[in-house]
């Protein structure tokens, strides 16, 4: 998961519960403060009953023309003694001119005259235009609930995306980044000091892998060029050696082991200095090449070596395959193919070659084995070791095809290992 939508998550998190338990509040304490107000006005009223009741005087109507109603009752001492002297409570009452029960607000008071005789005061008032606010106080607070939890939600995306900005910016650049090649420049002003640490040790760690790359290629472009020469004399004298009659046998049957092994090293030191002239560009020669007629004249001379295992070869020719690209590399690359497809094959094989318009496939029986797609273009890497392979046949040929934007996967399908050559899209 990308840092942005883990954060993003985590304080969308944070913010609701934050903002659910504030409405929450916030409804408890309006609606408490809407009960407050009609509690002061029962009390205000039943102050004004007791005062009256005490001194004798006319008692207000029993219906204000508000709908509020009270009931004054005489009660035991008793009574008073086992309930509270002031009680609110919500209830249901009936209210005869409306002719309909109503939810009200009820308080009930016990008092005592100068007599001792207690009486107990009911007052209530419908609450209907409370509940209405009540309503519509809760719809007012799911509405600011949802704008508010929306309006800092994409401010604080807003404020993250500006904020990261300079490290998006950062991963592109290093998405982008090619050892070896051409690289724009780290172009990140920033004014947080750790991103400006970042781009500083990004830019830093990439020129040294640069440096180390360069090292690299050059000693091994070194190694195997220095390394020619010492090999051909060698060659040379075991072949001058192997002319002498005097030797025997078996001491020319070791002189062969060593040509053979010599030979071999030759091969090695010839493949490693052309993957070193090809990691350099140093292949800079392009032009417009079509590979149909580079393949249908090298199938031509290997169907001779072909021969010799009873491998059958079947080419099918489906459009003209163009690549701008070295016109020496495309043949080392067509060749190594062919070649690869013999030296791993089986007797009484087969080999089927596709060629179309867009891509170059190689089906060849072999293995009933597949090989590790994700190692099988590495250097040295080979299934099982074959005479005549030095395991960088297939390495050659991924890095042209990597030089030229070209792209050669492998498969096995069918109980057939499968190479294509395929134009990037």
């Amino acid at each position: 998961m990308k840092l942005f939508y883990r954060i993003l998550i985590r304080l969308s998190i944070g913010i609701i519960l934050i903002l659910t338990g504030w409405a929450i509040c916030f409804y408890i304490a309006i609606i408490d403060e809407i009960n407050d107000e009609v509690d002061d006005s029962l009390e205000d009223y039943s102050e004004l009953i007791i005062i009256r009741s005490l001194a004798g005087e006319e008692l207000p109507s029993k219906n204000s023309g508000s709908n509020n109603q009270y009931f004054l009752t005489e009660v035991s001492k008793e009574y008073a003694e086992q309930n509270e002297d002031i009680c609110y409570q919500d209830s249901m009452i009936y209210i005869p001119e409306k002719n309909e029960t109503e939810p009200a607000r009820i308080l009930t008071t016990i008092f005592r005259n100068e007599n001792d005789t207690y009486y107990q005061l009911t007052i209530s008032t419908p609450t209907f235009e409370k509940s209405d606010l009540q309503e519509s106080i809760l719809h007012l607070i799911i509405v600011l609930y949802i704008i508010l939890l929306l309006t800092v939600i994409l401010i604080n995306v807003w404020v993250f995306r500006k904020s990261m900005k300079p490290l998006y910016t950062l991963l592109q650049w290093m998405d982008n980044y090619r050892l070896g090649k051409q690289n724009t420049p780290l172009q990140n002003k920033t004014k947080i000091t750790e991103f400006r640490k970042l781009n500083e040790a990004a830019i830093r760690y990439a020129a040294r892998s640069e440096e180390m790359f360069e090292q690299q290629k050059q000693f091994i472009g070194n190694a195997s060029h220095e390394m020619q020469t010492p090999l051909a004399i060698c060659q040379n004298r075991i072949e001058m050696l192997m002319e002498d009659e005097s030797l025997s046998e078996a001491q020319l049957e070791e002189l062969l082991k060593t040509h053979q092994t010599l030979d071999h090293v030759t091969k090695l030191n010839k493949s490693l200095l052309l993957l070193s002239k090809i990691d350099n560009s140093q292949f800079s020669d392009t032009k417009e090449v079509e590979l149909n007629q580079i393949l249908k004249q090298y199938i031509e001379d290997y169907k001779e070596v072909y021969g010799y295992r009873n491998i059958s070869l079947t080419f099918k020719e489906e459009g003209l395959f163009f690549a701008k690209m070295n016109e020496s590399l495309a043949i080392v690359l067509i060749t190594n193919l062919l070649k690869n497809a013999y030296i791993h094959n089986i007797e009484k094989g087969h080999i089927h070659i596709l060629l179309t318009k867009h891509q170059i496939l190689f089906r060849n029986s072999g293995s009933p084995v597949a090989l590790d797609g994700k190692r099988i273009f590495e250097r040295f890497y080979q299934g099982c070791k074959k005479e005549g392979s030095t395991g960088l046949g297939l390495a050659i040929a991924h890095s042209i095809c990597k030089q030229y934007g070209l792209i050669l996967s492998y498969i096995y399908e069918n109980g057939e290992h499968c190479f294509r050559i395929g134009k990037a899209e």
